[in-house]
């Protein structure tokens, strides 16, 4: 039943099909990089490489680590911890014994935490300094039985450890003292560093890892991930990315969180089925250590989302043309819509070229993305992967399949996507359902469009439709317009309710450092370039926009006060 036009415009040498998958999990590509090469780099993080042995022995380490702290096959380990080198050993030493990894977003506070923690109940949480007290004071209110502190510095080169730890640590609040019963991974790992690991390994189709997802309602549910799930991902975007990203040498920059879907199923299963190594970038906020890192690691392709691009446009060094992005072949952009501007001024900038993707944590990122060599269509956020099937269903009407154009709900499927919510049938039912064909399919809650060729055009969320006296208009619309403006830097856009028209849309604005411009002038403009009903019935200007930490604009708190 389902159509395939996107096939035809897949880049030279990427395949309709891998073919048949491997009953593998991410743990056999490491055996197998350990066989070939094991003293190659699989992290570079602040100036150090840590190779595929090392990482190995620290992972069996802290495997039995756990191990001697009770944990099982299926007990969850939470980390709270940024992009470094700990989050690889932590995640490779629990699957290392079956069990299941829960990142945790280190910027969550106390009331956030509980919730996660109640609901996947770890046994253990592994935390960065910073973040400890925090963990302890809702600990009690949690099944937490072992809190595990690690410190940033740990996998820094000597020098730099040492301006840190006289220069940073007790400033920035990463030198703590542990409370009696908690432990040190270091501590850890040295302590069981020689021992030998005696445990079964998980198999393909067990779970690996519970993600954290607002799904349709924007409540955070936990998303079961299978290991052979993040395998057949990183089959299909090797495939994609086959002629830009070889085997062991090019370099993967990853400044988006790993507890993002981004980096925990896209960047780091496609670098540990080709064994590349994985730049980590813990705080993509500071932009001049991501420049810095740039220029130390020469990166093939880089991820990002468009608040981080167009934070790099506006920093000194790509404005003046001193950071060098010539070993760049490809920059991927997800995790929020791509304006049209942003594309256009970072290619101008750098060269390098940037490929829109979509996709949801409950498809483990299998979904679409624009060719890199091919036809880039504009405002589209591309075709399928390859084994991946979408379509535009009515979305009053789930079972009615809409024809090319017509906008509806988009829904997706394929071999990896989710198999529930943790210890949540009802959602689950909701989110993963029967389509047309029979088959289980991921209702995004995305509207959009395909048009003839099998391109996907996002027109928004259901629930950010903004009703303007019964017209349907689409944040997005206004974004992009407003975007275009050459005194804007950031925007984003949400409907408040309206006396005379039922609701309107607020513009919230970020102006670029230097210009002015007034908010009629700004309603103006997108009188210009749209139709009367979409302009923004109010301009406001803020210093900043609300954002999470992977960098995508916080439409719900976007918030009118007295002032405007």
């Amino acid at each position: 039943m389902v159509n395939r036009p996107w096939l035809k415009h897949y880049d030279p040498g990427v395949p309709a099909t891998i073919g048949e998958y491997p009953a593998r999990t991410l743990l056999d590509f490491v055996d197998d990089g350990l066989k070939e090469h094991p003293e190659r780099p699989a992290l570079l993080f602040k100036g150090r490489a840590v190779s595929l042995r090392e990482l190995d022995q620290q992972s069996s380490a802290f495997a039995n680590a756990l191990l001697s702290l009770g944990i099982t096959k299926g007990d969850r380990v939470a980390v709270m911890l940024p992009n470094a080198p700990q989050f690889f050993v932590c995640e490779l030493g629990a699957w290392k014994i079956g069990a299941i990894l829960v990142p945790l977003n280190p910027i969550y506070t106390e009331e956030e935490l509980l919730g996660p923690l109640k609901d996947t109940a770890p046994k253990v949480v592994v935390t960065l300094t910073p973040f400890y007290e925090r963990v302890k004071h809702v600990q009690p209110a949690t099944p937490v039985q072992h809190v595990i502190a690690t410190n940033i510095k740990e996998y820094f080169p000597p020098l730099l450890r040492t301006a840190f730890t006289l220069l940073m640590e007790k400033k920035h609040g990463h030198r703590i003292r542990i409370k009696a019963g908690d432990h040190w991974m270091q501590d850890l790992l040295a302590a069981h560093r020689t021992a030998p690991l005696s445990a079964p390994r998980p198999g393909p189709d067990d779970d690996c890892m519970i993600l954290l997802s607002g799904g349709t309602t924007g409540t955070p549910k936990g998303v079961r991930v299978h290991h052979n799930g993040l395998v057949s991902t990183g089959l299909q975007i090797r495939a994609w990315f086959a002629n830009e990203f070889r085997p062991w040498t090019d370099v993967y920059m990853l400044p988006l969180p790993m507890f993002h879907s981004f980096g925990a199923c896209g960047v780091q299963s496609v670098c540990l089925v080709g064994h590349n190594p994985i730049a980590l970038v813990p705080n993509p906020r500071d932009l001049d250590d991501t420049v810095k890192t740039f220029k130390q690691v020469k990166p093939t392709i880089f991820c990002g989302v468009p608040t981080l691009y167009n934070a790099l446009l506006n920093h000194p060094d790509v404005k003046n043309g001193r950071a060098d992005f010539k070993s760049l072949r490809a920059c991927v952009s997800g995790a929020a819509p791509l304006l049209a501007e942003t594309k256009k001024r970072f290619e101008a900038a750098t060269g390098a070229r940037i490929v829109e993707g979509y996709a949801l944590t409950e498809t483990l990122l299998a979904a679409t993305i624009n060719p890199i060599r091919g036809v880039q269509k504009l405002g589209s956020v591309g075709v399928p992967f390859p084994d991946v099937d979408a379509m535009i269903v009515d979305a009053d009407d789930p079972m009615k399949i809409l024809p090319a154009g017509e906008v509806g709900e988009i829904i997706l499927t394929g071999r990896q996507i989710m198999r529930g919510y943790w210890n949540n049938p009802e959602e689950t039912a909701i989110m993963r359902r029967v389509g047309p064909d029979g088959r289980e399919w991921i209702y995004s809650a995305d509207l959009g469009y395909m048009d003839e060729d099998g391109y996907i055009f996002i027109v928004d969320r259901k629930k950010d439709l903004i009703k303007p006296g019964g017209m349907q208009v689409w944040p997005r619309e206004i974004e992009e317009v407003l975007q275009g403006h050459p005194a804007v830097a950031e925007v984003g856009v949400r409907g408040f309710p309206d006396a005379y028209k039922g609701e309107i849309a607020v513009a919230f604005v970020v102006l670029r450092v230097g210009e002015m411009v007034t908010p009629e002038e700004l309603r103006s403009y997108c009188k210009e370039h749209l139709a009367f009903y979409k302009v923004p019935g109010k301009v406001v200007f803020r210093r900043e926009l609300p954002k999470s930490l992977v960098g995508k604009v916080l439409r719900r708190m976007l918030t009118l006060d007295t002032s405007d």
